[in-house]
């Protein structure tokens, strides 16, 4: 099935013009007075000497000649680097006469921005391409094209079948992942041509109730404006689209996820204001920053937050508890690398595994912390660890995560099943001839890990490409509200 999604164009988008979209008229000029100036110089030189068949080729004319030719070639490679500048991440787009836009402040520019895409980089990613799609044709042709782009403009642009390969490739990589055995399946929608705050955030929500599917859930990614040396990229500082307040109490307790309590806290202090009264599930705003507009706050729309109530088969009590957690995990925060081409907003998505819930964000201390109350309701004997009451409590929890999400018609898959598909995704691996890389330590799930197979074995952990990558800035800045990604305006909540 394809599900290669069309390109959003700017004149749908509303918003997804680049900032600096009619500056390119003003550029102009220097870029041509460069050209005429190169083609004065040799021309001068030569008319001094007089024209025609009798022209000496002496030293002075040729260095002049030289020159002038070095001053034209720099004027057009000025003016059509210029020209490419005028789009969100490196596609072409014609220049509006008349656009009154502001130009980006370079000293906000991030220091990877400046960085010409790695020649080697791409030409290995588009090796790859051609020699798993034999009918794109020969790779030469196509990678001296490239090799011609990154010369004029620093980067290249992929088409619409690489970028679609790249993320799905990039998931397959992706040795964190135990989900991976459907990596074709991923649903890639091409947004780069929108860089604006609001155009991301609102093609993030549109993303959130097309990859919940009424609850069949897609696995799915969105790929924003790409990095480029003349403009960087929108950042989203959230670690997943859907991520609920931590609040600090008088007590020193928080109520909702302690994890991000910092975040919380700090996207109050900038304009955020949360729902009254104060819930353990208040859904964080959204926070999308870019260069012109700096960070910008963002409320998620009631139908793009889908939510599923926990209950438990057996325990009626369970639900007494006001416990939920949200449909779809969309990790927000990751850079999505491909041929030496960088993407740093491109939220993905697969499904659930109940331990990821259950195990990590209800069982783990530093979060919900939801063991001793389920204990204490069960009524374990917690006078000492011997008794396991830990062990029971958590799976008794791990088993309301699953009843709630089936018994809501919501995708959801266990840790015992997951993980033999893993082992599945690897034997098609090694028949195709691939490694398959993974972290053992972020394969095996949280909760009965030597009952599953993939306990039992080594595995190769060389981090291929593509792939996602998080990068330390990016991860504080989904913990700790800040600081933003480049200086300018002050966070506006909307």
């Amino acid at each position: 099935m394809r599900t290669l999604q069309r390109p959003v164009p700017a004149e749908d988008d509303g918003r997804s013009l680049p900032r600096d979209h009619g500056v390119v008229e003003n550029r102009r000029l220097p870029a041509l007075l460069l050209a005429a100036v190169g083609l004065a110089v040799p021309g001068t030189a030569v008319g001094v000497l007089e024209l025609g068949w009798n022209v000496p080729t002496s030293p002075t004319t040729a260095v002049s000649i030289a020159l002038g030719l070095a001053v034209v070639y720099l004027g057009v490679r000025i003016y059509v680097r210029r020209l490419l500048a005028v789009q969100t991440g490196g596609h072409m787009v014609p220049a509006t006469p008349g656009l009154r836009v502001s130009t980006p402040d370079p000293e906000r520019s991030l220091p990877s921005a400046d960085i010409e895409v790695d020649r080697a980089a791409a030409a290995e990613f588009l090796e790859l391409f051609h020699a798993e799609n034999p009918e794109a044709g020969p790779v030469g042709p196509r990678i001296a094209a490239v090799m011609r782009e990154i010369d004029m403009t620093g980067t290249y642009w992929h088409t619409p079948e690489e970028l679609t390969f790249g993320a799905r490739v990039a998931w397959r990589n992706n040795a964190r992942c135990i989900g991976r055995l459907y990596w074709r399946s991923l649903q890639v929608r091409d947004l780069r041509t929108v860089s604006d705050a609001a155009g991301v955030a609102r093609h993030c929500f549109e993303h959130l109730r097309a990859a919940n599917n009424g609850g069949k859930i897609r696995p799915m990614i969105s790929v924003f404006a790409p990095e480029t040396p003349l403009r960087p990229a929108p950042r989203i500082w959230n670690e997943q689209l859907i991520r609920y307040a931590g609040y600090e109490q008088p007590n020193g307790r928080v109520l909702g996820d302690p994890r991000y309590r910092t975040f919380t806290s700090q996207l109050i202090q900038r304009g955020w204001r949360p729902p009254e009264p104060l819930g353990a599930f208040d859904v964080l705003p959204l926070v999308v920053e870019t260069v012109d507009e700096g960070p910008q706050m963002f409320q998620l729309p009631g139908q793009a937050v889908h939510e599923v109530p926990l209950e438990h088969p057996e325990l009626a009590w369970f639900a007494e508890l006001g416990m939920r957690w949200h449909a779809v995990p969309v990790i927000s925060n990751n850079r999505l690398v491909i041929g030496g081409v960088s993407y740093p907003a491109a939220p993905f998505n697969g499904w659930y595994m109940g331990t990821e819930i259950g195990a990590r964000n209800l069982g783990d201390s530093d979060r919900y912390d939801l063991v001793p109350t389920v204990a204490e309701r069960m009524g374990l004997d917690t006078s000492h660890e011997a008794t396991l009451w830990r062990d029971q409590a958590l799976v008794e929890i791990n088993r309301a995560v699953l009843h709630s999400f089936r018994a809501n018609g919501v995708t959801i898959s266990d840790h015992h099943t997951e993980s033999r598909r893993f082992l599945t995704h690897l034997e098609r691996e090694e028949r195709a001839g691939r490694r398959c890389p993974a972290d053992w330590s972020w394969i095996v799930p949280p909760m009965s890990g030597s009952q599953t197979p993939v306990f039992h074995r080594y595995y190769d952990a060389e981090h291929r490409v593509p792939n996602f990558f998080a990068d330390d800035e990016a991860a504080g800045r989904a913990l700790q509200g800040g600081p933003p990604a480049f200086r300018g305006p002050r966070v506006l909540a909307r």
